[in-house]
């Protein structure tokens, strides 16, 4: 591993337009630099003034991220942790909710002495000791700035960029500017103006881009990049091209190390950092681009119009394909319309079904309704958290004979509530970060799918519920082929069910996807299409099981 004394930063900004993928691109930077030897860590600063993003709906915000301390977050942290290989905390993901909140609490209690607080130098000091704190104990920094260039909230943030490069040396901070390149189709070639315009507002505030990030529909030509050179003041080799990846995500730190993005990040902040022989990314392209099978796996949810609210399963499955040489086809069902088709209608041409988490009743009965058609006609089925959930209520509806058996959560006066509300969230009024959050341990019980998965004794996983397993009818349910699995050691509180004698049914009250990586696939998920794979097998004419390559 490269020691390195100084710390080093690099800030990526956008400009133009918003949803340009400076999260995977910060992503893919991480990868890059990390293949090189260099420890890197990354954050997120988001000039929304919400605290966090967990009170936000999936229609604005897409899926809430959770860490291992609890810390509800952009999903661009999703992306950084798949694309790298440290942890993130919540100190990396920083709002202007909660700067504000920190510096109004601390003129409340009288710390600024009495005296006038502003924007400048309150709140960019409050930005400028984030930075700091969150890159103790790494090489290299990499801090993504929400928003677009020129938004009124995203001032203090380049504000205090501006400030923080001045104080710790230029030489130490790398300036990243994402932009478009638009192509007019009656012009019939790429546009500079717009990013022209948006280094401009950069410079106005004080910050030249040492890089730019091109995303663009077409190759940049020679004279193109001499042009934007010319224009932004940034050597030629400086002007990145990043088109749109014809297959998968995980082809962009590929894509970006053929463009020299890692070569000149280092040598501009002076980083002895040589390139590695192989490329880890190729290779897991390579196995991504090149399946020996395909399965189809339909996923039984209520927001497919948006599949960023399930991004992170969306991705895990990826991970458990690559890890098994096998095509994922996702198909997306809306369990309204299981509820008023019936499950036959969606589902009968599968090869296994999953049950993501989420909240609110809406759509229960047809994720219900899945659960069964899944248990029923030994089709492999994986819920997640809520899909858990609804497990519960299947077999005890459709096993114990319970007919109005519920969770708490969608029929407050459910006879038989085999799903409850936690005893401590009964009091609890508030909505940000008071759920059961963060990792938690878990004991498996040997013998299971679940440990059969993760070889071992005892996992950790993350969590984000109120409502658990009621355990008054645990008795009840195993007795009936509802087996539990997995338990908290500390609470006793039930995290894995298994329905006895399936070929891989597992419902988990916690969210492994948080957990995956494209060259480490969480290993339920890997399970998961193993067994949606040998169920495709045994019903064609190839009738030899899989057996997945090791990592």
């Amino acid at each position: 591993m490269i020691n390195i004394c100084i710390m080093k930063y690099i800030f990526i900004t956008g400009g133009v337009v918003s949803s340009l993928g400076k999260g995977l691109t910060s992503g893919a930077l991480g990868a890059l630099l990390e293949q090189r030897g260099l420890t890197t860590r990354i954050q997120k600063f988001d000039p929304y003034l919400n605290v966090d993003p967990g009170t936000m709906s999936p229609f604005q915000h897409g899926e809430v991220y959770v860490l291992d301390d609890g810390a509800e977050t952009d999903l661009d942290l999703g992306h950084y942790e798949r694309f790298t290989s440290g942890k993130l905390s919540r100190f990396n993901n920083l709002t202007s909710g909660q700067i504000y909140e920190s510096v109004i609490r601390k003129e409340r209690r009288g710390d600024y002495l009495g005296k006038t607080v502003q924007v400048i130098p309150h709140v960019t000091n409050e930005i400028k000791d984030r930075i700091h704190a969150a890159g103790e104990g790494v090489n290299v920094l990499i801090t993504e700035i929400g928003g677009t260039i020129g938004d009124i909230e995203g001032l203090p943030f380049t504000e205090a960029m501006r400030q923080f490069a001045s104080e710790v040396g230029k030489a130490n901070v790398l300036f990243i500017h994402m932009t478009l390149l638009p192509s007019l189709k009656a012009a019939g070639e790429l546009k500079t103006k717009p990013t022209q315009q948006s280094v401009a507002k950069l410079r106005e505030i004080g910050i030249q881009p040492d890089i730019l990030v091109c995303r663009t529909e077409q190759p940049i030509t020679k004279e193109i990049r001499e042009k934007l050179s010319l224009f932004c003041s940034v050597p030629k080799e400086a002007v990145i091209e990043e088109m749109d990846v014809k297959h998968s995500i995980y082809e962009l730190p590929h894509m970006l190390k053929k463009e020299g993005l890692d070569r000149l990040v280092t040598r501009f902040l002076g980083l002895d950092a040589p390139a590695p022989k192989q490329d880890e990314w190729e290779e897991v392209v390579h196995r991504l681009l090149n399946p020996k099978h395909k399965v189809r796996i339909g996923m039984v949810g209520k927001y497919m119009d948006l599949q960023d609210s399930y991004l992170s399963v969306n991705e895990s499955l990826v991970h458990g394909g690559i890890r098994n040489d096998c095509e994922v086809e996702v198909v997306y069902l809306d369990a309204e319309d299981i509820e008023k088709d019936g499950p036959e209608a969606h589902l009968q041409n599968l090869h296994g079904v999953l049950v993501p988490g989420g909240f609110g009743d809406r759509g229960t009965e047809g994720k219900v309704m899945a659960s069964k058609y899944a248990r029923d006609n030994h089709l492999p089925y994986f819920g997640l958290c809520l899909g858990m959930q609804i497990a519960v209520i299947d077999f005890a509806r459709n096993v114990l004979g319970l007919e109005k058996a519920n969770s708490e959560e969608f029929d407050p006066q459910t006879p038989d509530p085999v799903i409850h509300i936690m005893d401590d969230q009964k009091s609890v009024e508030d909505k940000g970060a008071t759920m059961r959050l963060g990792a938690c341990p878990c004991a498996l019980k040997k013998g299971s799918a679940a440990y059969l998965a993760y070889e071992k004794d005892e996992v950790s996983e993350r969590h984000r519920h109120r409502f658990e397993f009621n355990n008054a009818y645990r008795d009840q349910l195993e007795s009936a082929g509802l087996l539990v699995t997995g338990t908290n050691p500390e609470r006793d509180l039930v995290e894995i069910v298994e329905v006895k004698n399936h070929p891989w049914y597992v419902g988990v009250q916690f969210h492994p996807e948080f957990q995956s990586k494209p060259n480490k696939a969480h290993p339920l998920f890997a399970s998961f299409i193993e067994a949606s794979l040998n169920r495709k097998l045994a019903n064609s004419p190839e009738k030899t099981a899989v057996d997945p390559t090791t990592e």
